[in-house]
């Protein structure tokens, strides 16, 4: 029915106005008595079998919501319904801004893929937190995190320890994104000694809590090897809790769009299908190279319960869908804790 009927509808409106309406449709529906419920019997999986420890958290079952869908946290109780492990919400900014100008988000049917520029529009570290107090317990709630557009390199620490400390009661793991490339003035977040810099303040505030929380770092796709050896350094030297393999990327080799459509719509970072082998390579090599040192959560071109266990075989403990959702529509999860029930 999604493929057939829902998903052409909505692909006949502008892909950032339809995100809109499709979370005010799925929130009107779900406060109708039953509806939750009738979600929750199409949707979820629920096995023992399927429950995933990692970082000291229980995850339910391996296949999490990736940021940038429900950037203000207004939905995840919603979309807990459809069978997620784990929703990560943000990324999260100290102040609200508006991101990059309209129109940013564009469709590349032929490709099951899709190209944004953001850059980082959110409400803003408080309406986060306005809304995570809402939240019903139903399963992990990651805080993906970053820095606000127009903050100066000499402020991006300050920035990423606002939003862990505000943040930290209330979500239960954090995600440094240092890798999407909709923000722009990004060479300092990509150089090695500053991240183990802003890795290792950010865990000098974590101890400071009673109850620390897990701190994973987001990692682009497009890294050759010597930067993901570099990755493995900084991870073993800071012992940051895991990964998070890969972001968007920035690379249009082998795309069925021409030339002329990519041009039109100008740069972004590129998700779907396109990007799925580049994204388990990194997995693999990650996971290989520093012996499974540690954990890793693979997203990325994941359109199937296949792709799926390709990045779960690749090394990823736990996997996250973005794309694949809105192509293939909510029934991927079920598809995916299934092939994953029968693979185990």
């Amino acid at each position: 029915m999604y493929k057939i009927i829902i998903r052409p509808l909505f692909f006949l409106f502008d892909p950032e106005k339809i995100h809109h309406f499709t979370f005010s449709l799925i929130r009107i529906l779900s406060k109708i008595p039953g509806i939750p419920a009738i979600f929750r019997s199409l949707y979820q999986i629920n096995n023992k079998k399927l429950e995933r420890k990692l970082f000291g958290l229980t995850f339910k079952n391996p296949v999490g919501l990736a940021a940038g869908f429900d950037k203000n946290a207004v939905l995840y109780n919603e979309l807990a319904n459809f069978g997620f492990g784990f929703i990560e919400i943000g990324t999260v900014t100290p102040k609200a801004q508006a991101g990059n100008p309209k129109k940013r988000v564009f469709r590349l049917k032929a490709d099951k893929a899709i190209i944004n520029r953001m850059g980082f529009n959110n409400k803003g570290l408080k309406a986060a937190i306005k809304q995570l107090k809402k939240n019903k317990g139903k399963l992990v709630i990651g805080g993906n995190i970053g820095k606000n557009t127009d903050t100066m390199p000499d402020g991006y620490t300050a920035d990423y320890l606002k939003c862990f400390s505000e943040l930290h009661p209330f979500v239960d793991y954090f995600v440094l994104n240092v890798s999407c490339p909709n923000v722009g003035s990004h060479a300092k977040l990509t150089d090695k000694d500053y991240l183990i810099e802003l890795i290792t303040t950010v865990q000098k505030l974590n101890k400071t809590f009673s109850k620390q929380k897990p701190i994973l770092l987001k990692i682009g796709p497009d890294l050759n090897k010597i930067q993901l050896d570099e990755v493995i350094e900084i991870v073993s030297e800071t012992k940051i809790d895991g990964v998070i393999a890969t972001n968007t990327s920035t690379n249009r080799d082998g795309l069925l769009a021409s030339k002329e459509q990519l041009d039109a719509i100008g740069n972004g970072g590129l998700s779907g299908k396109p990007i799925k082998d580049n994204s388990t390579k990194v997995i693999k090599y990650l996971a290989e190279t520093s012996n499974k040192a540690f954990p890793i959560i693979g997203v990325g071109g994941i359109h199937s319960a296949q792709d799926a266990l390709e990045k779960i075989n690749a090394g990823a403990d736990l996997i996250q869908i973005y794309t694949g959702f809105i192509y293939e529509g909510p029934a991927l999860v079920k598809r995916i804790n299934k092939a994953v029930l029968e693979d185990s």
